[in-house]
């Protein structure tokens, strides 16, 4: 006799959300042969491993009890204060009770979600933007709005007109919005700091919080630094109880270490600290003092140029690679920083059409319509210059211009990331 499967209970929403598309590119990127440019992630040659091994040894010989017993779910002291000192160099003013070291920038959002929004409350979020933050609303059973961004980031017209019409029409108000201001993902875009003062109007007005999630401000290798929303905050009255900002040494240290921080107003960062511990008590005090110490004694100010620096370097093999294979039929916006370049196919073709062939030319990319809550425009992909090396990026357009040649000629075929 054949038994029946058991019919496991779990939640509609892990049934219905699916595996995510960026970390399939990313396994199909890895394969013998294949280039990625599509993963968010660091280049692997700019990772300051000499540095990493002398703070790890130097606090496991002069702190071992400290750094391998578990520790408080707020984060090591140590910890929380090498943040307020390296916010304090770029201009943000904190204080340690208001820092929550996260496993990554997107737990400090995940534990938001957890403590801020029920099921059906409003949030706000950007077209496009990050997935995974997107991925956690909705499971989180959020009714999710949008406004668009240009090139200097979130249309700030357009936002006012959705929170008054909401207003007008005694809808449900939302309750936070969420933006990458500095080098979104997967824009690229930098919001203006006109944009960002009237934005920060726009919250005290409608009472809405701000979740600024900054991964990417510290890879700035052009044009002019632009304060954070946190800092701005202090000049806009009011402002400065609604901004929740997540910070992460993903980028500038190493994605391994899984450290990250968000500072809030006490009362949110003590409801996100009993969160934090129900999920997983604390981040490892062993990797908190290294990373404490590695930007304590200067190390991560010091190597910050390099990094900025190659990817200065392989954001214009990008952009010169795309210009001249892809010419006219790709529109692109290169940014001053970050990771990312966003563009659009300009044929009418769709971006998944072309992830196909490019597939099959041994090339990934991201298309870009996972990106959209709504109103997704399928034309559009991102590109990222992070990972591969120059010699891999060049490589990597031209199979993606090989791909686009045979779209061109009217070539299609399944999208297979098997």
């Amino acid at each position: 006799m054949t038994s029946q499967p058991f019919d496991y209970p779990i939640a509609k929403t892990y049934r219905t959300i699916g595996e995510s598309l960026i970390r399939r590119l990313s396994h199909v990127g890895m394969r013998p042969g294949k280039l990625s440019l599509a993963g968010g992630y660091p280049g692997a040659e700019l990772f300051d491993r000499d540095g990493l091994l002398a703070a790890s040894d130097a606090v496991l010989h002069e702190s071992p009890v400290a750094c391998l017993q578990y520790g408080p779910a707020e984060g090591l002291p140590v910890m929380r204060e090498a943040v307020v000192a390296l916010l304090a160099s770029r201009g943000m003013r904190c204080t340690p009770d208001e820092v929550l070291i996260t496993s990554g920038s997107q737990q400090g959002f995940d534990v938001v979600i957890r403590t801020m929004m029920a099921p059906g409350e409003v949030a706000i979020v950007e077209r496009p933007t990050y997935t995974g933050p997107l991925r956690a609303l909705r499971v989180a059973g959020a009714e999710i709005l949008t406004v668009g961004i240009d090139g200097s980031g979130i249309d700030v017209d357009e936002l006012a007109e959705l929170l008054e019409g909401r207003r007008r029409r005694t809808q449900k108000l939302p309750r936070l919005i969420y933006t990458i201001p500095t080098f979104g993902n997967p824009s690229g875009a930098t919001m203006n700091r006109a944009r960002r003062l009237r934005l920060l109007e726009l919250a005290v007005a409608h009472r809405l919080l701000v979740l600024e999630d900054d991964p990417y401000g510290a890879l700035r290798f052009a044009g002019e630094p632009i304060e954070q929303l946190h800092a701005l905050a202090d000049s806009v009255p009011g402002a400065r109880d609604l901004v929740i900002h997540f910070g992460s040494f993903s980028k500038v240290i190493a994605p391994g270490l899984r450290i990250g921080f968000m500072v809030a107003p006490k009362p949110v960062r003590a409801a996100c600290t009993i969160a934090r511990q129900l999920i997983d008590l604390s981040s490892p005090g062993w990797i908190q003092m290294t990373v404490a110490r590695y930007v304590a004694t200067g190390a991560l100010a010091a190597h910050l140029p390099l990094i900025r620096d190659g990817y200065r370097v392989k954001a214009e093999a990008m952009r010169s690679a795309l210009e001249s294979v892809l010419g006219n039929r790709f529109g692109c916006h290169f940014p001053e920083g970050g990771m990312f370049a966003w563009g659009r196919l300009t044929g009418g073709h769709s971006a998944r059409d072309l992830l196909a062939l490019a597939i099959d030319e041994g090339v990934t990319f991201v298309p870009g319509d996972i990106y959209y809550a709504d109103r997704p425009d399928a034309a559009t992909m991102r590109l990222s210059f992070s990972q591969p090396t120059v010699d891999g990026i060049r490589e990597g357009v031209a199979r993606m211009g090989r791909a686009l040649d045979r779209l061109d000629a009217g070539e299609r075929k399944p999208l297979d990331l098997g």
